[in-house]
């Protein structure tokens, strides 16, 4: 299978701070608790990689087969890089067939300041 390739939104012009991304997926029925022990997998990999300054796993509380990632990476290239290593090729590889439809995607803006400390690491 060939590698996922996602084009990121250009950042703006006078963007400044890091380059953040929801990700979102729906298991399907009984496969809950696999869809988060592969999304949980992705934890310690990413957190340890350059340029990646947050990532959470979240699930919603009204329908539990619903998973959002939030993640912050110090630019869109660090996200890019991220894209492409083959953790997450494989991630994306083996969610698939325990998710319904394709992983969605929202990339955002930061228009609030990161806390004191944090700035730092960007």
């Amino acid at each position: 299978m060939s590698e996922m390739r996602v084009v990121l939104p250009q950042p703006d012009a006078d963007e400044t701070g890091p380059y953040a991304h929801l990700g979102f997926a729906t298991a399907k029925p009984g496969e809950e608790d696999r869809v988060e022990e592969l999304i949980l997998g992705l934890v310690q990999p990413l957190r340890a990689e350059e340029g990646a300054i947050e990532f959470h796993v979240h699930r919603d509380r009204a329908d539990r087969r619903v998973f959002v990632i939030y993640e912050m990476f110090r630019s869109k290239e660090a996200l890019e890089k991220h894209i492409a290593q083959s953790h997450t090729q494989e991630f994306i590889r083996a969610i698939q067939p325990h998710v319904e439809g394709p992983l969605r995607q929202q990339f955002l803006r930061m228009c609030s300041e990161l806390p004191a400390g944090q700035a730092e690491r960007i």
